[in-house]
């Protein structure tokens, strides 16, 4: 709204004419002349003098013969004279009346000057007050703002928080890119069919990295891998040996740089609920993503791989609320000293099943235990492929409640139960119920193949099952097989 007018409305006053409009006709009542007739032969005459009560109208004399034509302009208007003489009368109807000049409105431009004049003033010494109050403040004890006294140049993260772990580990951790070829075609596409991304970590000094299998898996057969350092140098590398089965696999680096520093293992089997965790990967291709959580629970079976249950892997997983998404496979999960306690793998989707499908992160997560993972990257990098233990009998891998039940008769017509070995030795048949593996409940097929792998071949173990509505136990010891079938 402007403010310009502002005080004025109403108050503008027209500059007087100088010589006042002729009405048509006199008003009612007043002195007046008759109205000039048409040139003829009788012109009007001047007006008589006003007195001091104005008479009744008097017809106009005729005009004398032999005056002239026209008559001249009278002084006045023909129907008014002038006023005469001090305190005289305005004179008869249409005489200019003077009236004094009504006193003009002084304007309001002095008083919104003066009004701004003082608010800038009040304003300059508002302003100098608050400086004036906020230097006491600063310098007093009224402050509420509370500043570090001394902060360091180089600010050090104390030993064993969250950025002091990341930021140790970050250098040993990779993004590994991997990429499937008709005709040998590289990362950049050419030739390539499918691919993906994934995470590992520095194992040795000789450039060695460890992964999951299912990271790796689409260029184990002539493809190409390439794995990208935190620092954004990038190596070729190539598969020393994968276990599908335990989702492992080993690379290495074509071309390792000097000063590899492997991150520390720990043992998985000290780990308890509520520990608190870190893990390092590149979800959706984001490298050198740092999440933090907790143990959530520890020999959790799981199952997972493509659905169609050939290509199953079996863990007695270590479970995480820490944000695991696809892309975070093979990466580590470390505990609060920073040491390696399982390789992330898979992860609990909205849409039911476990798996690395693009569905995010629901707070459940699974990490292969690093004891596990341990020692079958030992035996790939040994000999290049992995070694399973086994009990020699075929279990039921849909039905969950139970137990493991032994089917009647395996895939492919050979026996459910291998003839002499670890488990008919133990004596159990086809039909037999395995309710717990030692001293840990089994529930279904996939949840005993777990625990077994968890063991090393030609170790025993103690199962207790079920036959005929009656409770048995057997000590088994454990047999291997070399070899994905």
């Amino acid at each position: 709204m402007s403010t310009e007018n502002e005080g004025n409305e109403g108050t503008a006053q027209p500059a007087a004419p100088s010589v006042p409009p002729v009405p048509a006709a006199p008003p009612q009542g007043a002195p007046q002349a008759a109205a000039p007739a048409a040139p003829a032969d009788h012109p009007p005459a001047p007006a008589p003098a006003p007195a001091a009560t104005p008479p009744p109208a008097t017809p106009p004399a005729p005009h004398q013969q032999g005056a002239g034509w026209p008559p001249p302009p009278p002084a006045f208007p023909a129907y008014g004279t002038a006023p005469q003489g001090d305190g005289a009368h305005p004179g008869v109807w249409g005489v200019p009346v003077h009236t004094p000049e009504p006193p003009r409105r002084k304007r309001s431009g002095g008083l919104l000057a003066a009004v701004l004049i003082a608010a800038l003033v009040a304003g300059g010494v508002g302003g100098g007050v608050g400086y004036w109050a906020a230097e006491r403040n600063d310098n007093g004890v009224d402050s509420t703002t509370v500043t570090a006294a001394d902060i360091p140049k180089d600010l050090q993260r104390a030993p064993g928080t969250v950025s002091a772990v990341a930021g140790k580990a970050l250098p040993s951790v990779v993004t590994i890119e991997a990429k499937s070829s008709a005709g040998g075609g590289d990362l950049s596409g050419v030739g390539g069919q499918e691919g993906g991304t994934g995470t590992g970590f520095v194992y040795d000094q000789e450039g060695h990295i460890l992964t999951n299998n299912h990271v790796v898996d689409s260029a184990a057969q002539g493809g190409a891998l390439s794995v990208t350092f935190s620092n954004g140098k990038k190596y070729d590398a190539e598969v020393v040996g994968r276990a599908q089965g335990y989702d492992v696999a080993v690379l290495k680096l074509k071309k390792a740089p000097p000063g590899l520093a492997p991150l520390p293992l720990g043992d998985s089997g000290k780990v308890a609920v509520g520990d608190s965790t870190i893990a390092i990967g590149a979800p959706f291709g984001l490298s050198n993503t740092v999440t933090t959580g907790i143990i959530s629970a520890k020999n959790r079976p799981v199952a997972s791989g493509d659905g169609s249950g050939s290509r199953n892997s079996y863990m007695s997983a270590l479970q995480t609320d820490a944000s695991i998404n696809p892309g975070n496979s093979g990466g580590p999960l470390l505990d609060a000293r920073g040491a390696v306690i399982g390789i992330n793998s898979a992860i609990q989707s909205t849409g039911g099943g476990l798996g690395q499908s693009q569905a995010g992160s629901i707070g459940l997560g699974f990490a292969i235990p690093i004891n596990q993972a341990k020692s079958v990257a030992e035996q790939l990098i040994k000999t290049g492929k992995p070694v399973y233990p086994v009990i020699g009998a075929s279990v039921d891998m849909a039905t969950k409640g139970a137990g493991a039940k032994i089917i009647a008769q395996s895939s492919g017509g050979t026996p459910a139960v291998t003839p002499n070995g670890p488990a008919a030795k133990a004596g159990l048949k086809a039909g037999d119920l395995i309710t717990r593996f030692n001293d840990k409940p089994i529930d279904s097929g996939p949840t005993l193949i777990g625990e077994i792998w968890n063991h090393a071949p030609g170790t025993q173990v103690k199962l207790t099952y079920e036959r005929d509505g009656k409770q048995h136990t057997a000590t088994v010891t454990l047999g291997e097989r070399e070899g994905d079938s």
